[in-house]
């Protein structure tokens, strides 16, 4: 085929290409899909960005305003940096058509309020970056829709309250990093924040706050720094609380908790217990029970759960008397095994509104530790037996009775063995050798004396 056969198509693709071209601002660099304009003085966005942008780099200008429908020409947009800039407040629609946004970075703004309108209509977003704004306050719905949220950053701000209620196992089944560090929090509804997620608890980043010293504070803290959240253990310097508000008393209550003596610190309750949480630890052996509690408030719901190692469980499926499926969708395996750890996930399904929400439950089980030492400990004792009869065996290595007869000098006592103290090491080992050399007789070295003091017959192992 030649470009004479089919001379529209040639002038086509030919307009297409000179078009692409055309739409790339002298200011900006385009590569492939990516349009870098960074550091570019940009006072206002340009209109002639292309449309064909995947990434977008429009950090480092002095862009102070975007109008509503600003990306709505980007169809394929998932990453837009727009940090070190001059926003200080974002209009309604500035996103539209723009619900393919996964990354999005304003950090480093000059943002004093998140509203809620701003994210609206982004439900693929995957991290948000506000970091280093001047933000004062969270508006309750800021993130609601954003049901794919993984890791959003609220860091250097002047945050005093945050919206923890609003975020939820069927709101944000994703979000496992929360970063609030470095505000202005002094007091925080640890009710609420008890009932985050457990993924959303263990991402949860709260150092360099203004913490007020109190039991509930403290008691949060010490289940997190029990469980090893990295989110305490990278920080434990950095947690720090005030003593009755006072800034000048401020102690690291992870490193001296003196303070906190006379609190009460809840304790775990014993299996079995229907689970609430997003992880769980058991012991091996110990009756577990995962909940399926989900936003679907309907009475007339189906469960389906998939476990790491069954594959897909429902209560018509389950054939092992071992795990039962309850009506209200709880699961409960009678004597967990270390096989059982895994992720297991949960499906309710409404049927008539044709509605469904998910549950996930991190199931860990470990050995016990009273398993663990009598293991140790046999081993070591085998050990020691193994030790004690080899050292027995080239110490006291058996001779033929001719060979260890031998005179000795006058006046010179003779140290003797007394057989009955070796017999249950030495001689058992004699006696497995005797059942293949049965005309062999095994005697000690050293000859044995008769009570008139002359020298007598060894005595040997029967």
């Amino acid at each position: 085929m030649t470009c004479g056969q089919y001379p529209g198509l040639f002038l086509l693709l030919l307009g297409l290409l000179h078009g692409s071209e055309e739409t790339c601002p002298s200011i900006c660099l385009c590569v492939s899909d990516t349009v870098s304009c960074s550091s570019s003085g940009l006072t206002r966005l340009s209109s002639s960005l292309p449309t064909f942008s995947v990434t977008l780099d429009l950090s480092h200008n002095h862009l102070t305003w975007l109008s509503p429908g600003s990306f709505n020409k980007m169809p394929r947009l998932e990453n837009l940096q727009m940090a070190h800039n001059q926003l200080s407040t974002l209009s309604h629609g500035v996103f539209n058509n723009a619900s393919g946004l996964r990354h999005l970075d304003l950090s480093s703004n000059k943002l004093l309020v998140v509203e809620q309108h701003y994210f609206q209509g982004l439900w693929r977003l995957e991290e948000l970056l506000l970091f280093n704004n001047k933000i004062a306050q969270v508006e309750a719905g800021t993130l609601g829709g954003l049901s794919s949220l993984k890791k959003v950053y609220f860091s250097l701000n002047q945050i005093t309250h945050f919206p923890f209620f609003s975020i939820q196992d069927h709101s944000h089944p994703f979000l496992t990093m929360l970063d609030l560090s470095s505000n202005r929090m002094t007091r925080l509804p640890w009710e609420d924040v008890k009932a985050l997620p457990g993924l959303v608890q263990r991402g949860l980043y709260l150092h360099n706050n203004s913490l007020i010293c109190d039991c509930s504070m403290y008691s949060v803290f010490w289940h997190w720094d029990l469980r090893g959240y990295d989110s305490i253990r990278d920080f434990a310097d950095e947690h720090t609380c005030s003593i009755y508000g006072d800034p000048r008393a401020s102690i690291r209550f992870l490193r001296h908790n003196r303070f906190f003596h006379n609190c009460t610190v809840e304790k775990t309750i014993s299996q079995p217990v229907t689970v609430l949480l997003s992880n769980v630890l058991v012991s091996e052996g110990d009756r577990v029970r995962l909940d399926c509690q989900t936003s679907l408030s309907s009475t007339d719901l189906s469960f389906t759960w998939l476990s790491p190692n069954k594959g897909y469980l429902t209560e018509a499926s389950i054939n092992d008397s071992l795990i039962s499926l309850f009506p209200n969708g709880t699961l409960e395996i009678q004597a967990a095994k270390v096989n059982d750890s895994g992720l297991y996930v949960c499906t309710a399904v409404d049927i008539k509104q044709a509605l469904n929400a998910t549950r996930e439950v991190n199931v860990t089980v470990l050995l016990p530790a009273a398993q663990s030492f009598n293991t140790g400990y046999t081993t070591l004792l085998g050990c020691i037996v193994t030790t004690v009869v080899i050292l027995v065996y080239l110490y006291l290595t058996p001779c033929r009775c001719t060979c260890c007869k031998q005179s000795n000098p006058p006046g010179i006592p003779i140290a003797t063995y007394d057989p009955s103290t070796l017999s249950s090491v030495f001689c058992s080992s004699i006696r497995d050798q005797s059942k293949i050399q049965t005309n062999k007789h095994v005697a000690f070295m050293e000859p044995m004396m008769s009570e008139d003091g002359t020298e007598g017959t060894p005595e040997s192992c029967p």
